[in-house]
């Protein structure tokens, strides 16, 4: 089953391109992230507590970078199955995934049953 079946090329441009902005802004945010990571502490001499909260801020910021850096990922993988025709389609049981939580998450890879069976017991 494909998923251009059940999708006009129209939704499917427009899902593309919606796609495409959250990738640009991900890897904006993604980099804002990190210029900020590099710049903390770097404005005179820091006390021991200062040391500490800009220790942890730098890591926040990092996280923060490699959340964006795994939506970009997901983005991609989901611009790829577009490409290939099983867009919508969960990787798992290969039924379409629910139009609603395409709208929420539109790189879904799972839907809903099966994302919380991979949560649950990994793939």
């Amino acid at each position: 089953m494909e998923a251009d079946c059940t999708m006009e090329e129209a939704e499917l441009t427009e899902i593309r391109e919606h796609l495409l902005q959250m990738r640009a802004a991900d890897l904006a945010e993604s980099e804002r992230a990190y210029a900020a990571s590099q710049s903390l502490g770097k404005d005179g001499v820091p006390d021991i507590g200062d040391m500490s909260s800009n220790s942890y801020h730098q890591e926040v910021l990092m996280n923060l970078s490699e959340t964006q850096r795994s939506r970009v990922r997901d983005i991609d993988a989901a611009l790829e199955r577009m490409d290939k025709g099983v867009y919508g389609l969960c990787m798992r049981c290969e039924e379409e995934i629910s139009a609603r939580r395409m709208e929420v998450r539109p790189f879904s890879r799972y839907c809903v049953d099966c994302k919380a069976e991979v949560e649950k017991f990994g793939e």
